[in-house]
């Protein structure tokens, strides 16, 4: 199925529930690095002087404010239109909230949309809400809600579980204690069940993963917001953390910047 336009992008062969949810999850992370890590750039693209304009994402995790596809009916759903005239109405992190919302509706429809043109019967179409509802919202991402419900989550062992898991984190005594890296598994040596059970409570705050798919990648934590990061989300080598002594991810030197 090819997919041209604005909201288009590469060519796409959907058939399956698991292929339709990968095109779910790339969209998806596309759409909370421009409500997130790229925030800033984002702001800037979205001039209200402009004309009606919106935000797309890809299967491939790559953004682009654009306008609207011109064929009539697009190849595929549209997402809400003219998300930059709001931009200077309304405080800022309540505008990228509501661009939030109105992203997850469009991820939804479009996820739904490859539903209905592929056939999925009941069975196929709760199976793919299923994978689909086990994922944070963008909403809950950028608002901060899904960090704040995985904190709240009861465990009997989490307090203990947490303690080893920044003393590992850590490193040397010389490191300092904010630079909690969860560092990726040697081949030959992996995490203890306990520390596993951890990880899978763990998000990115930028692209929203975690679990057992992200045991493997090094994680960087925020002390401003107290939220985890992949590295790579954020743009920080491993290197470059070691020498950091309070880090602060990209959210919250923006909120600080535009607060002066």
């Amino acid at each position: 199925m090819a997919m041209n336009g604005a909201g288009a992008g590469a060519a796409y062969n959907a058939r399956t529930v698991e292929e339709v949810f990968r095109d779910f999850k790339g969209r998806r992370t596309g759409l909370i690095k421009a409500l997130t890590t790229d925030a800033e750039e984002f702001h800037q693209q979205c001039d209200p002087e402009k004309e009606n304009l919106s935000l797309y994402a890809f299967p491939n995790e790559h953004w682009e404010v654009n306008l609207p596809a011109e064929e009539v009916p697009p190849e595929i759903p549209e997402p809400a239109l003219g998300i930059n005239f709001a931009r200077d109405g309304m405080a800022e992190k309540d505008w990228l909230a509501l661009v939030a919302v109105h992203s997850d509706a469009w991820l939804l429809s479009v996820a739904f949309y490859f539903g209905s043109r592929f056939g999925f019967d009941k069975h196929d179409r709760k199976k793919l809400f299923s994978m689909i509802n086990e994922l944070p919202t963008i909403f809950e991402v950028v608002t901060g809600v899904a960090k704040k419900d995985v904190k709240d989550k009861p465990s009997s062992n989490h307090g203990s579980n947490k303690s080893k898991l920044n003393s590992k984190a850590r490193g040397s005594e010389s490191q300092a204690r904010h630079l909690e890296v969860m560092p990726a598994k040697d081949e030959d040596e992996g995490l203890d069940e306990d520390e596993e059970d951890e990880h899978e409570e763990e998000t990115c705050g930028a692209c929203g993963r975690g679990g057992p798919s992200s045991l493997d990648e090094p994680w960087i934590f925020c002390d401003f917001c107290e939220t985890w990061f992949h590295m790579k989300c954020v743009k920080v080598t491993p290197a470059k953390a070691k020498q950091i002594k309070q880090y602060k991810c990209p959210s919250c030197s923006n909120k600080r910047a535009r607060g002066m």
